[in-house]
C-alpha cells in the first residue's frame, strides 16, 4: 500500500463565467501522475470527501474533488442529520446533467492544465449522488476508469428529469465498477441486476460488487451505515481498477 506525501489546496475550476470551488491532493514530486475526480455525496465536499481526495492521492494520483453544487449552494458542506439530508435532496433536485457533465469536463481540463498530470485519461469515483453523477459523465472521452459507489436513481431518473440515466450506458467509453449494499433501501437489488444488464448488453468493460449486509453509505466511516469489511475490500477494487487502467 502505498503512502506518500501529498499537498492539498482549494482552488477554483473555470467553466465560462463560472468557478467552481474544488479540494485538490497532489503528490509531492514531478510525476507524471494520472488525475482522478471525486464526486461528493449530497453532504457536499464535506470531511469524508476531502479524506477520500487525500487518500487516493496517497496512492499516486492527482486526486481533485469539485463542488458539483457551486451553481445552486455554493461552499455547501453538511453532516448526516435527517436535515442535511434533507436540504441535500433538495440541491440534488436542482442540478441538470448537461450542467453536471459540463462541470466534469472543465474539472478534466483543469487537472491537464497541471504539469505533473498525465494527459491520457482520468479515473472518477462517486458516492450517493456522485455514484449517480460518476455514471453519468463516464461518457466522456477522457475518462478511462469509473468508480460508482452506491448510486441511487441510474435505472429511472436523471438530473433535471431527463431520459433516466441508464439510457446514455452505449455511450460509456472507459471501464466501469459499481458497489452496492445488498441491504440498501435505496437501491433494490432489481435495479443493479437492470446496470449490470444493460452495460453487459453494450459491450462495456465492467464489474458489480454486492456487499452481504451492507447498507448505504457503507464506505463512509462518518457514517452509522459504516461496513469496514465492504469499504475495505471495495477500496482495494477500486485501487485495482485504477492500476489496470490509468496506465
Amino acid at each position: 500500500m502505498s503512502n506518500l506525501e501529498i499537498n492539498t489546496d482549494l482552488v477554483e475550476v473555470k467553466n465560462g463565467d463560472l468557478a467552481i470551488q474544488a479540494y485538490l491532493a497532489t503528490p509531492k514530486g514531478n510525476g507524471p501522475f494520472s488525475g482522478v475526480i471525486v464526486i461528493q455525496e449530497i453532504f457536499g465536499v464535506n470531511d469524508h470527501i476531502r479524506d477520500i481526495t487525500r487518500r487516493i492521492a496517497k496512492e499516486g494520483y492527482v486526486a481533485i474533488a469539485p463542488a458539483i453544487y457551486q451553481r445552486i449552494a455554493p461552499g455547501f458542506e453538511a453532516g448526516y442529520s435527517e436535515e442535511d439530508l434533507k436540504v441535500g435532496r433538495e440541491y440534488k433536485n436542482q442540478t441538470k446533467a448537461e450542467e453536471l457533465i459540463s462541470d466534469i469536463r472543465s474539472t478534466i481540463d483543469f487537472l491537464y492544465s497541471l504539469t505533473q498530470v498525465k494527459k491520457n485519461g482520468v479515473g472518477t469515483i462517486g458516492f450517493c449522488f456522485g455514484g449517480h453523477v460518476v455514471y453519468l459523465v463516464s461518457i466522456l472521452e477522457e475518462i478511462r476508469a469509473t468508480a460508482s459507489f452506491y448510486g441511487a436513481g441510474i435505472t429511472n431518473w436523471s438530473p433535471g428529469n431527463g431520459e433516466p440515466t441508464i439510457s446514455r450506458t452505449p455511450d460509456i467509453k472507459g471501464t466501469l465498477y459499481a458497489f452496492f449494499g445488498s441491504e440498501d433501501p435505496l437501491i433494490p437489488t432489481e435495479q443493479t441486476e437492470e446496470i449490470e444488464a444493460a452495460l453487459t448488453k453494450h459491450g462495456i468493460a465492467h464489474r458489480i460488487f454486492r456487499y452481504s449486509g451492507a447498507d448505504h453509505g457503507f464506505l463512509c466511516d462518518r457514517r452509522a451505515s459504516y461496513n469496514r469489511t465492504a469499504a475495505e475490500d471495495a477500496w482495494k477494487q477500486v485501487l485495482e481498477l485504477y492500476s489496470q487502467t490509468l496506465i
